[in-house]
């Protein structure tokens, strides 16, 4: 599925001096059609009640559908990808250790691609479950 078969110390590089970088993500499996991510449950991540941040959350998710998206683009000096919406549930807290994201496709056509993120912690208890729509522009 993916046109570009990233390694994982590549995709970590595009996260250097991002918001990903800045909060702890890190790119920890690349398969057929998916990639997880992890983060840290720690103060970059946390709001003040000591949970994780729903936004940051929707980061992680965001940051894996839009990097699958750029992996999928037929000819990325061309084409762009770009968020267009994204809704996340949150289902049960977060309070230390770190959360694993999943994306996978749902949908990928010539102008959209729709994916599934679940985030869950290292137990596999689910956390979030987001989707998101992304833009393919020329």
């Amino acid at each position: 599925m993916f046109t570009t078969k990233p390694t994982l110390d590549a995709l970590n590089a595009m996260s250097e001096g991002t918001i990903a970088g800045h909060i702890g993500i890190v790119f920890t499996e690349v398969g057929e059609d998916y990639l997880v991510a992890k983060m840290p449950v720690d103060s970059r991540t946390m709001q003040p009640m000591r949970l994780l941040h729903g936004g940051a959350s929707v980061v992680l998710a965001e940051t894996l559908g839009s990097v699958a998206s750029y992996l999928c683009l037929q000819d990325p000096e061309k084409q762009r990808a770009v968020g267009l919406e994204i809704n996340a549930n949150h289902v049960r807290a977060a309070h230390n250790g770190d959360v694993f994201g999943k994306v996978t496709p749902i949908h990928l056509g010539r102008t959209t691609h729709i994916w599934e993120i679940r985030i869950a912690t290292a137990e596999g208890k689910l956390v979030c479950i987001s989707r998101l729509t992304v833009a393919i522009l020329s």
